[in-house]
């Protein structure tokens, strides 16, 4: 248990804060490269450990008619070339047990969805892989209730694990983050990530697609920082108001920057005085 060490030397849990970040979903090619040089140019500036995320098929969409994504095999091929260009290490959620020992010949992590965190075969395949696995809780879980998810992957012999808050149904069409459950999740041993972007998504909250509030995601990721969340997962976009899927909650690609060097300074000073361990 604890860090967890990446193929490609990224340390995520080691006392400093990691990112992960990228767009919600691929595009094209093109502006999947754009946006992984940009963060990585970000997170090198900034020195925070980054993963560049991008999903290659999204099955959960509020509407049929709502934005997918390339496919499995497009989509990989993509992530594939983009680590190879880039450099940085990427992540990928997956949706079914077939596809875990596809997705993990082409990225450095493989992520379990939370509507999907229940699903034994999924966590077990992920796990069975040997890549780190991100286990993010879904919003229908207690905090506690992650214990047997993350029981369930070690069981195949990985603790190379992440978990993940992202958010608790809270009424209908709303969530809320307990912060008191950031901490219990960090009793369970692993790195803990904060998905801000997704923590302030209004779940159908405009008919046939989600709505959010991305204007708390600055003071959250601020707040999640000083409570002591190892990494920050953050879905960014150049133009997010054209974004293809979750329009409603990506961080502008310009305000990473500036965030990352204020949660830095938040990082540094809970650390000088105590408030982290």
């Amino acid at each position: 248990m604890g860090a967890v060490t990446l193929a490609s030397g990224v340390v995520f849990g080691d006392g400093n804060l990691g990112l992960i970040a990228g767009p919600c979903v691929i595009e094209s090619r093109d502006h999947c490269l754009r946006m992984a040089e940009a963060v990585a140019k970000v997170s090198r500036r900034a020195r925070v450990p980054c993963v560049f995320k991008a999903s290659y098929y999204k099955a959960n969409r509020t509407s049929v008619s709502s934005y997918r994504g390339p496919g499995v095999d497009e989509g990989l091929r993509i992530l594939a070339d983009v680590r190879d260009a880039v450099g940085l290490p990427v992540l990928t959620d997956v949706h079914e047990p077939a596809e875990a020992a596809v997705a993990a010949e082409c990225v450095d992590v493989l992520q379990v969805p939370a509507f999907l965190c229940r699903q034994t075969d999924l966590v077990l395949a992920a796990a069975q892989t040997g890549l780190p696995v991100n286990l993010k809780k879904g919003q229908f879980l207690a905090p506690w209730d992650m214990s047997t998810v993350v029981e369930k992957a070690v069981s195949t012999g990985n603790e190379s694990l992440l978990v993940t808050e992202r958010g608790t149904s809270f009424g209908y069409n709303n969530l809320v983050v307990d912060f008191k459950g950031l901490s219990f999740l960090a009793g369970l041993g692993y790195p803990v990530v904060l998905d801000v972007t997704h923590s302030l998504q209004l779940p159908a909250g405009h008919g046939e697609s989600t709505g959010g509030q991305p204007e708390f995601a600055e003071p959250l990721a601020a707040a999640g920082v000083a409570a002591g969340v190892d990494v920050l997962f953050l879905e960014v976009h150049d133009n997010p108001p054209a974004a293809l899927s979750d329009a409603s909650t990506q961080l502008p690609l310009e305000r990473l920057e500036p965030l990352l060097e204020k949660l830095v300074r938040i990082r540094a000073a809970a650390m000088d005085t105590g408030l982290l361990g």
